[in-house]
């Protein structure tokens, strides 16, 4: 943590910032980005934007109040539907104001999720870190890559806004697990950034150094969740691996281990890596 709390300071002190701001989602990355600036430079000097849209779920809205509360840091809550709404986002969804009620509209991006999975083999995820042409349902994985991506892009447009106002350095919060496959919105709020003091850490070690941070247990063990379109509410389901098992073999292979021997050692299966 010291190592960390020291990158952060020597980078605010370097670009001559006076102070931090961070995307304050109510997940276990951002909370830890948080403690970190706290610990760093004060409560004072560290601001938290919590930028729910129509699709959030309201209790990572609520953990991420509660945090900033308890952390005793600035907040400020903003809405940001109308925006998207002005951009045309959610007309990109099918049947969007039809499906008006979370649930309706989670059920059906499931459905869809698990249909493109069935009926092609492949994870939709991976399918959209490359272009689309000649895929199978290639428009809707276009559109479904344009409308949560917006999300992030105008979260990263806020905090930049706010932080040239104010004079301080934009912190990500992206963890090395999750930017090592490409699980991240490129020009996002957790890839555009200043500093991203978690880079160097797998998701393991973030969930480790949560607890030495003491982080309320309810952010520790509550699913991990990209919370930017309903129906995805858990990382591993969308990646299609526990953290703890792609963590493994991304340690592996930045050791140099040859496939067979990732194989045999994880008792995994080799289209898993």
């Amino acid at each position: 943590a010291l190592s960390l709390e020291n990158f952060i300071r020597e980078y605010t002190e370097k670009l001559e910032r006076e102070g931090v701001i961070l995307g304050l989602s109510g997940g276990i990355d951002s909370a830890v980005i948080a403690a970190l600036c706290v610990r760093t430079l004060g409560p004072k000097k560290t601001l938290a934007l919590i930028m729910p849209e129509k699709d959030s779920k309201k209790e990572h809205t609520k953990d991420a109040l509660n945090f900033a509360r308890e952390q005793e840091i600035e907040v400020k809550l903003i809405d940001i539907t109308p925006y998207l709404e002005e951009l045309g986002v959610y007309k990109l969804f099918p049947l969007d104001k039809l499906l008006s009620l979370g649930k309706l509209k989670g059920a059906l991006v499931k459905k869809a999720y698990r249909f493109y999975e069935r009926k092609t083999g492949k994870i939709p995820f991976l399918e959209s870190l490359s272009g689309f042409k000649d895929k199978e349902f290639n428009s809707y994985l276009a559109k479904g890559n344009a409308y949560y991506r917006a999300k992030h892009r105008l979260r990263m447009l806020l905090l930049y806004l706010y932080g040239e106002m104010e004079n301080r350095l934009v912190v990500g919060a992206a963890n090395k697990s999750e930017y090592k496959i490409g699980y991240f919105v490129k020009h996002g709020c957790d890839d555009a950034t200043d500093i991203m003091p978690l880079l160097n850490l797998y998701k393991t070690q973030v969930k480790e150094l949560a607890q030495y941070l003491n982080i309320p247990a309810r952010i520790i063990k509550k699913p991990p969740s990209p919370d930017i379109m309903p129906g995805i509410v858990d990382d591993e389901e969308v990646i299609g691996i526990s953290y703890e098992k792609m963590d493994l073999i991304l340690l592996a292979l930045e050791k140099g281990w040859k496939l067979a021997d990732i194989v045999k050692t994880l008792e995994i299966e080799e289209d898993e890596v």
